[in-house]
Formats: C-alpha cells, sequence, structure tokens
C-alpha cells in the first residue's frame, strides 16, 4: 500500500509520496471550489483537506490517517482524535464501499440544481474504513449528470466504486458508480 507523508517543508506543505518520491503541491489542488460555471457548488478545499484533491485529480481515493496509531480519519484534520498525534500518512484505499445513506433532494434548489432534479446525494461507507464516510452522487459515469441514475436503482447496501470528475473550476471530485450496473 502506498503512503503519504505530510510531514514536509512548512513553506510549502507539500506532501512527499514515500514509495516513490514524488511531491505533491496541495495548493495546486486548491484553487478550485466555490461555484463553478455550470452553476453547481463546488468544494472549497483547506490546508488539512487539500491532499485528498490532489489525489482525486491523479484518480486515487486516498484518506488521511494517524502515522502513530494509525487510525483513518475524514475529513483531514491537524490532530488525531484518537492519539492527539500530529503526524499522518494519506493510505490509498480501494475506492470501493456501500452506500450507507442517499438523499433525493427536492425543490426548491439552487438553479443549476433544479435543472438535474430529481438527483440523488450518497453516503458511502468505505470497505477499507468501515468508519469513514464520504458523501458524493451516484452516476452512471463519472462525468454524466448528477441525475444520470434513476432514483429506483438506489438501494441501502448496494455496492459502488469511486469514480473521479474534473469539475468546471479546475477541482477533481469523487462521485460514486454501481458496481453492478
Amino acid at each position: 500500500m502506498t503512503q503519504m507523508d505530510t510531514t514536509a517543508d512548512a513553506t510549502t506543505q507539500a506532501t512527499t509520496d514515500t514509495t516513490t518520491g514524488t511531491t505533491a503541491d496541495p495548493t495546486t489542488a486548491a484553487s478550485g471550489g466555490g461555484e463553478a460555471s455550470d452553476g453547481l457548488l463546488a468544494p472549497v478545499p483547506d490546508e488539512d483537506g487539500a491532499p485528498f484533491f490532489a489525489y482525486a485529480a491523479r484518480g486515487e481515493l486516498r484518506v488521511q490517517c494517524c502515522a502513530d496509531c494509525g487510525e483513518p480519519r475524514f475529513p483531514p484534520r491537524p490532530c488525531c482524535p484518537h492519539c492527539q498525534s500530529f503526524d499522518c500518512l494519506w493510505k490509498k484505499m480501494s475506492g470501493r464501499g456501500r452506500i450507507w445513506s442517499y438523499v433525493l433532494p427536492h425543490p426548491p434548489l439552487l438553479p443549476a440544481y433544479a435543472e438535474q432534479a430529481p438527483y440523488n446525494v450518497v453516503l458511502v461507507e468505505l470497505a477499507d474504513a468501515p468508519r469513514i464516510r464520504l458523501v458524493g452522487n451516484l452516476v452512471a459515469t463519472a462525468d454524466a449528470a448528477l441525475n444520470s441514475v434513476p432514483p429506483e436503482r438506489i438501494r441501502i447496501g448496494a455496492p459502488v466504486k469511486a469514480a473521479f470528475h474534473a469539475t468546471d473550476g479546475g477541482l477533481t471530485v469523487v462521485r460514486w458508480l454501481l458496481e453492478r450496473p
């Protein structure tokens, strides 16, 4: 398993991949966020979460873990809630999980979302870290519209896999595909 060591140069906050020696600069991932040109809202990465989006841009789903006790944590934060260590790693996940919960938002919605209603928002429990749950959308393909999966196909417990979508704002977000379409 590849891990990232986030103990790095304090001026750049870059992370170094301990297996390949390559460096990811989270400031490039953090340039996105806010409202995209398509009217959809995009995450606004902070210093702790920027590596998550940098890895997503590379097509990797990684979760911050404590370098001392090994506990995964999401959302990313500077201190481990279990042992209070400030040392962390970014562990690569398989990208597989199951739908833990979901919602189908109803109007009134922001205009760009109203155009795609009914769409879904899913909460996915990761297979590699069952206490970690990520929010996203269940879609037919990584770049499909938010309403590309009919609501009647969504089931709690359904197996899903991660897909990566580059937003108009340059940020890559994780979306979810049904394992058995």
